[in-house]
């Protein structure tokens, strides 16, 4: 028996030598074919959200900055530079300089939310590090950009030898996560069972604390790290602990062509629309139950109006919730007032909004909120929850003049929208004309502007050599 383990305690460690050393020389071999390029870390480059409208304007601020720069980008879609960079333009109307290059992963299902029924967080972050691993072992940039939020891939790329820069649109965990699970309030990131059960939500507690210090941990090695709003910028300021690093650059928004739509809108048939990718925590199914709630309370002498959902999904999970929407219609009784539209082009979404008077949002602790904006820009009055970015950055008012509402629960919502469908028409454009103006703070020439003088700083010294 002590000879079995013996020969067993030598093969392990044999394996794990073998290992440690095939790592090592994958580290080193990076290193030392280390590429003249930024590498743009974005696993998901089809999923239509505005992380993906940040993407694609990155790389465009990059490549005008610094034309000798390649750009690269690692996905887990099947795509080709010349469909990446056409999808840009017909999506979001951003026109990249030269298609980028791109890394295929084929590893992704590590970081897919499916894989890990329990421990998702810690889990997903596990496995942005393997994803990473396989990106930078088949292409290691001099610059890695991180636009979709894996932190925990950041010590992986400086160990390649990468300056780390990130773009980041929410942190993983954060205080007001842990405020719910104390007091055990049940939603799309807390499990019912786990919310009533008082020693459940303890544990979860720890868990969370421990995550939090993780990602505080690896967080804090990025070179550079930018936010999208004041919200974001508090919560990463608190984990990370590298305030001097955090710079806070407004996402992108496409103020320019919303801009020139008119502020008169149909009389007949006022339309609402909502804007979000069909993932659960948008709860597109707070916003359906409180249009069926105005719906019913609506004078009948006033023309009904009509529900626009227009995202894209994801995934097979995403596309389930997008039927359970489509059943839950018709179970409410308003489906003739329902309408889905997914993956739309931009030009579409565009005309859209043009025929819209008011707009949905109704995510928890929204980082920002790039489809708000739009709304605004468009002239149509949003009505978004009350917490985070739209309450912090968004939906203020604009010299003295409001700018839409806010809102938290069913009746709220329901009562904003038969505000926007009662009132005169001078107040409705009065309204949409102040959140017009509000918008431009926002605009992509803005995002340009700021990110490039956060990143140049950090580019311009290899840039000069």
């Amino acid at each position: 028996m002590s000879l079995w383990a013996f020969l067993l305690s030598t093969l392990t460690s044999s394996l794990l030598s073998l290992l440690v050393f095939s790592a090592a020389a994958a580290v080193i071999s990076g290193r030392r074919g280390r590429r003249r390029a930024a590498g743009f870390f974005h696993p998901y480059t089809i999923d239509g959200g505005g992380g993906e409208r940040v993407l694609w304007c990155a790389v465009k601020a990059v490549q005008e900055e610094n034309p000798d720069l390649d750009c690269a980008v690692f996905t887990g879609d099947d795509a080709s530079p010349q469909s990446l960079s056409a999808r840009a333009l017909d999506r979001f109307g951003v026109k990249l300089l030269r298609p980028p290059q791109v890394v295929r992963l084929y590893r992704r299902k590590w970081i897919e939310e499916h894989t890990y029924p329990h421990f998702t967080m810690i889990g997903q972050s596990l496995g942005s590090v393997y994803l990473s691993w396989e990106a930078l072992r088949k292409f290691t940039p001099q610059f890695y950009f991180d636009t979709s939020g894996y932190a925990f891939t950041y010590p992986l790329a400086r160990i390649f030898g990468c300056k780390v820069i990130c773009y980041t649109h929410y942190p993983t965990i954060s205080s007001d996560m842990v405020s719910r699970v104390l007091q055990q309030s049940s939603m799309y990131n807390n499990d019912a069972l786990i919310a009533s059960s008082m020693l459940l939500s303890r544990c979860k507690v720890v868990y969370y604390t421990l995550f939090s210090w993780l990602y505080g941990l690896v967080g804090s090695s990025a070179h550079l790290a930018m936010v999208n709003s004041s919200w974001t910028r508090s919560h990463i300021e608190g984990l990370w602990k590298i305030p001097r690093r955090i710079k806070r650059v407004y996402p992108p928004c496409d103020t320019s062509s919303l801009q020139l739509l008119p502020l008169e809108r149909p009389v007949r048939s006022p339309v609402i629309i909502s804007v979000a990718q069909f993932r659960p925590e948008k709860a597109h199914g707070l916003q359906l139950e409180a249009f069926a709630l105005a719906v019913r309370r609506l004078d009948q002498d006033l023309p009904r109006p009509k529900l626009l959902f227009v995202g894209s999904c994801r995934n097979k999970q995403d596309e389930e919730r997008l039927q359970k929407l489509k059943h839950r219609s018709k179970e409410l009784s308003i489906d003739d007032y329902v309408e889905f539209h997914r993956d739309v082009m931009y030009r579409d979404l565009v005309q859209l909004l043009g025929g819209a008077v008011a707009g949905l949002h109704s995510m928890i602790d929204e980082h920002f909120g790039i489809s708000i904006v739009e709304y605004m820009a468009a002239g149509v009055i949003p009505i978004a929850h009350n917490s985070a970015g739209p309450k912090m950055d968004i939906v203020l008012n604009e010299g003295g003049h409001r700018t839409g509402f806010l809102a938290s629960s069913k009746e709220e919502y329901a009562e904003a929208i038969l505000k926007v469908l009662k009132m005169p028409e001078p107040e409705r454009l009065a309204i949409a004309a102040a959140a017009r103006k509000r918008a431009q703070r926002f605009s992509e020439q803005k995002f340009f502007e700021d990110f490039e003088a956060a990143v140049q700083p950090i580019l311009a010294p290899k840039a000069s050599s």
